[in-house]
């Protein structure tokens, strides 16, 4: 009866808690985003809110490359396993709130030796004696201060932080590889750009070749032509080292050598999606990475517990029986049995202020998680600001540049028939190729920002992460 009152005082203590309770600090929030009047939403507006956020951009081999990232990256795979060993710690300090059961069998073999100190009367004997015990002990330790719960409480926090921190090594991961695709579909396109550019050149340079030889054109022009053509091969060529250093980065990220990875040219590129907003406090739930520094704020706080239980003693209840004997005959016999029962309290009376250290330890850890959250809060906000501004600014200089396209087009088509009547030198069609070539161009790098910039848009967004994680006990 008082072991069993013992044990329900300890549970009844056990109800409370050494520590502050978790409260989500608080942080600056503005209501919308600055840069968010007159963007165009998609439709529906909840298209990102879970699963392939790079199916927005409508290509089958692009889902095809990352599903095979989800596969097998092995940076993606680092961060799994970092999170498998989370959940094995939550795992174990679950364990802490059950029993511990052991059992032991042995043998000893010992011998004492008496002898007196009378020097006139010197005698001694020794005997040898062999003991054979076996023994079954059960001991718990009443989680009476809540140190078990709040350590609990802290390795959940951790899983979580940690289940949040492989999304966001996920996502960082599929948005590197949807931006290399897009920017190597892009690259195709110039290839395509500067090959069309250099037979228009070379069919210039014949033509320019027989004016010379009808004595219409001077040697002059023969050499700009010559000039223009081989600059434009240079750029050509410089390309395929770019395409090469892309497409290795892709056999890369979805866990392929380079040698035996080969991404053929492809006549399209992706179009522009409409990506859909999310309000601010929307954000904080959405990006991995803020729920991973909140996650690691709700651990740090209950470490504070841990450190402050410290102080308080630990009320340990054991059980132990078994049987002790000289020889195997009667070993296990009712004669030779023992037990013994009972509580323990053991607590630290002065330890030089280590505990004391250890609890502004804790206090100074979770004041730094607090300052790292609000700061990743923030700088997501900066940096879905910047993308959305960057995609309006250059939706609108792409208006512009298609415009000045169109112009110069039609200024090397009327320029060369005026070359062709021979009403103007050479000089002044190359000048116009030049111009209209870098106009091509710069309308394709444009194109090729904005893709990428709504890659990360998307990322900033938080991707496809819903937030939904839970820990069980079967992970």
């Amino acid at each position: 009866m008082k072991l069993l009152a013992m044990v329900i005082c300890g549970a009844l203590l056990s109800a409370c808690a050494i520590g502050p309770d978790y409260k989500r600090p608080e942080i600056t929030e503005p209501v919308q985003f600055k840069e968010a009047q007159g963007w165009r939403q998609a439709t529906p507006s909840d298209s990102l809110a879970r699963g392939a956020w790079w199916e927005l951009y409508g290509d089958r081999q692009l889902n095809d490359l990352v599903t095979r990232l989800n596969n097998a990256n092995q940076t993606v795979a680092q961060a799994e396993a970092r999170f498998r060993q989370a959940q094995a710690q939550v795992r174990s300090a679950r364990g802490a709130f059950f029993p511990t059961v052991d059992l032991s069998a042995g043998k000893t073999r010992a011998s004492q030796g008496t002898g007196s100190s009378n020097a006139s009367l010197s005698s001694s004997s020794s005997g040898i004696r062999d003991t054979l015990n076996t023994q079954l002990g059960v001991s718990w330790e009443a989680d009476v201060w809540g140190k078990l719960r709040r350590g609990l409480e802290a390795n959940e926090a951790t899983a979580e932080a940690s289940s949040a921190d492989l999304a966001a090594m996920r996502l960082s991961q599929q948005s590197e590889l949807v931006q290399d695709y897009l920017q190597l579909r892009v690259m195709d396109e110039q290839t395509r750009l500067l090959q069309a550019t250099v037979d228009a050149y070379q069919r210039s340079l014949t033509m320019t070749e027989n004016q010379y030889r009808a004595g219409v054109s001077g040697k002059d022009a023969i050499a700009q032509a010559q000039t223009q053509l081989k600059s434009t091969q240079a750029s050509l060529i410089d390309l395929i080292w770019q395409r090469a250093q892309l497409e290795n980065a892709i056999a890369v990220l979805i866990g392929e050598a380079p040698a035996n990875f080969n991404l053929a040219v492809s006549k399209d590129i992706p179009a522009l999606p409409q990506i859909p907003l999310s309000v601010p406090s929307q954000l904080l739930e959405r990006r991995p990475d803020i729920a991973s520094a909140e996650r690691s704020v709700i651990a740090a706080n209950a470490n504070i517990g841990v450190a402050k239980a410290a102080y308080y003693p630990d009320l340990t209840l054991s059980l132990a029986g078994g049987y002790s004997s000289s020889t195997y005959a009667d070993w296990i016999s009712l004669p030779n049995r023992f037990w013994s029962v009972g509580p323990k309290v053991a607590m630290t009376l002065f330890d030089g202020g280590q505990r004391s250290a250890e609890v502004d330890r804790s206090i100074a850890s979770y004041d730094e998680t607090v300052a790292k959250y609000r700061q990743t809060v923030l700088d997501g906000f900066r940096e879905v600001e910047n993308y959305m501004v960057q995609l309006k600014v250059l939706e609108d200089e792409a208006v512009v540049s298609n415009e000045a396209l169109d112009a110069a087009r039609e200024s090397l088509r009327l320029t060369e028939n005026q070359y062709k009547a021979g009403l103007i030198a050479y000089l002044d069609v190359v000048t116009v190729q030049a111009t209209a070539l870098s106009n091509e161009r710069t309308v394709l790098t444009l194109l090729q920002t904005r893709l990428v910039a709504s890659v990360q848009l998307i990322a900033a967004l938080g991707g496809g992460w819903d937030g939904q994680t839970p820990i069980s006990d079967k992970d």
